[in-house]
């Protein structure tokens, strides 16, 4: 349990998309002391997904160790504006968006903890504004491109996307049931907290569907340019995830010149949440050395 809550740590600022030229209300966890070096986490694109729902179980031991931890909602998720469907790249909004929140907060530079969609942003903001990252930590993404041996679309992205068209709990279970490695912590009074979270923000789930209608490829592929990511580089993969296998964490580390990789065992797509305790100390152990 976090000595610290959603709640007490909300805080919303306004972002203008000068791609777009729309303005979102963007919401973010603001955790630790202000004149903290920050390390802003980036949440993956699991319906329902937010900040605080993906790193609950870090954020203690990353505050307690000295920094401050932003946790961003980009548009579409979480407490965050609906995202207006265009035929863009996702992980280039994203990191349009990242970039502004930081702007609004007076923030030059900061590291970025990025899980599935998190990563690939956390890729195309050091592309898009390299002086403003300093470390980078990527789990299961960062568009290496698409697997060499498993299906496109994989078996976990089919059934998160059958979630995004029918919330139901059954549905939610199955693709729960996949997403990590060993599913018996995820209780039905959980599964049901994630589904109401989804339902009571339709626009979310509506706005997904009809962007990933009007542009399939949502997250291209890096992978010419991932030499220019000069920046230290920790990948971190389950062995068993079903939702973009590790050799797609392989193509990463043969591309970014300054990175290392760690594989899990059993462990599926959330290294964060299913070896919280090992992911922390050594995410710490990477930021401070």
């Amino acid at each position: 349990m976090s000595a610290y809550t959603e709640q007490s740590t909300s805080q919303f600022c306004t972002v203008s998309d000068a791609t777009t030229g729309l303005s979102y209300n963007v919401h973010y966890n603001d955790v630790g002391a202000k004149e903290s070096y920050p390390v802003v986490m980036l949440h993956g694109s699991g319906p329902g997904a937010s900040g605080w729902a993906n790193y609950h179980r870090n954020i203690d031991a990353v505050v307690a160790a000295g920094y401050r931890v932003l946790l961003i909602d980009v548009p579409g998720f979480g407490k965050s504006d609906a995202y207006v469907n265009d035929k863009g790249s996702r992980a280039d909004f994203n990191a349009r968006i990242v970039r502004q929140v930081l702007d609004a907060l007076s923030i030059e530079k900061a590291h970025l903890i990025g899980n599935s969609m998190g990563a690939h942003t956390c890729t195309a903001l050091y592309l898009d504004s390299p002086e403003r990252v300093g470390k980078i930590v990527m789990m299961g993404g960062g568009t290496g491109g698409p697997s060499m041996f498993g299906p496109v679309p994989t078996e976990g992205i089919k059934l998160l996307n059958q979630v995004y068209r029918e919330p139901t709990l059954d549905n939610v279970k199955r693709m729960m049931s996949i997403f990590v490695y060993d599913p018996s912590a995820l209780t039905d009074d959980l599964l049901q907290m994630r589904v109401d979270a989804m339902v009571a923000r339709k626009d979310h789930l509506e706005n997904w569907t009809k962007s990933l209608a009007a542009n399939p490829r949502q997250f291209h592929d890096f992978g010419s340019r991932l030499a220019e990511v000069k920046a230290p580089v920790m990948l971190m993969w389950g062995r068993d995830d079903r939702f973009l296998p590790f050799d797609t964490g392989l193509r990463l580390m043969a591309n970014l010149p300054n990175a290392e990789m760690h594989l899990f065992g059993r462990c599926g797509h959330w290294v964060q949440w299913e070896h919280a305790d090992k992911f922390n100390r050594m995410v710490l152990d990477f930021l401070a050395n």
